[in-house]
């Protein structure tokens, strides 16, 4: 069984040798992890879009010390608390599965039957997340187009990816639940402090967006205290801040034998309108 759908007509997919395949025709392979690719060659607009191999590994190696436990826990509640017995849970940029893997177990764990599904745009997150849980169904897939039925969710996860509204409502269901996880104002302040001269806070704001209903904010605010460079670099390594920070700032990083870093989050539930 999978939620994805056809990404060249809409067609539903099913088991074909070596993949899944549509009715019309168009066949799909499967990885040896276990993803199919369903991201166009028209759609992509580089030979490897997305986070490349250097930033999923630092992501992995830091997600899996724990750092961000707190926001796992936190989306897993939500989750167990928003949805029936028999949820299909859609991560819209899964990343490398970390808290799509989490919110399953909440699930599983409460008794529910979830069908957990991700994509990325990203194969190399995508390959990670095959091999941290083989029960998710996955795909290669951009998030401005979506291969997955109309109403087909009853829970969207979207943690730190693009925010692709419209495609959102399509694909989940009335009544359905979306869970926006982004950075609050002061989110990573002090690595922030080291890397720039003059260091500026996110943008926080509400935002209200047509079709879905605002039900609560929930913060999730803690520090984390980095107790060398290896984790200190994975950090950095797996934010934005990697691209764009000065010579002086990575310098300044790498001179560090520790950091007490605040670690500051929103998440933004939604609940789709009938």
């Amino acid at each position: 069984m999978t939620i994805f759908r056809c990404p060249l007509c809409g067609g539903p997919l099913w088991e074909a040798p070596q993949g899944l395949g549509c009715p019309r025709g168009h066949r799909f392979d499967r990885a040896r992890e276990g993803y199919v690719h369903l991201l166009p060659v028209g759609r992509k607009h580089s030979l490897a879009p997305g986070d490349d191999k250097a930033m999923v590994a630092a992501r992995r190696a830091f997600l899996d010390k724990g750092w961000y436990a707190p926001l796992r826990e936190a989306l897993a509640a939500l989750a167990v608390e928003h949805t029936g017995n028999d949820p299909v849970v859609l991560d819209a940029g899964c990343g490398e599965g970390y808290y799509t893997a989490g919110v399953r177990e909440a699930l599983l764990a409460a008794g529910k039957s979830p069908h957990a599904a991700g994509f990325d745009i990203s194969k190399f997150a995508v390959q990670k997340a095959a091999k941290r849980c083989p029960a998710l169904d996955l795909a290669v897939a951009s998030a401005y187009h979506i291969p997955v039925a109309d109403e087909a969710a009853d829970l969207l996860l979207n943690v730190f990816s693009p925010l692709a509204i419209g495609e959102f409502r399509r694909v989940l269901k009335k009544g359905g639940y979306y869970l926006y996880v982004v950075p609050a104002a002061r989110h990573l302040w002090e690595l922030k402090e080291v890397l720039y001269d003059a260091p500026y806070p996110n943008e926080e704001k509400e935002t209200p967006y047509e079709g879905f209903a605002y039900e609560t904010i929930v913060p999730v605010s803690y520090t984390v205290h980095l107790p060398g460079q290896e984790d200190i670099q994975a950090l950095f390594q797996m934010t934005p801040y990697a691209w764009k920070t000065p010579g002086a700032g990575k310098a300044r990083l790498a001179a560090l034998t520790e950091l007490d870093c605040r670690v500051d989050f929103r998440i933004h539930v939604f609940k789709k309108e009938a």
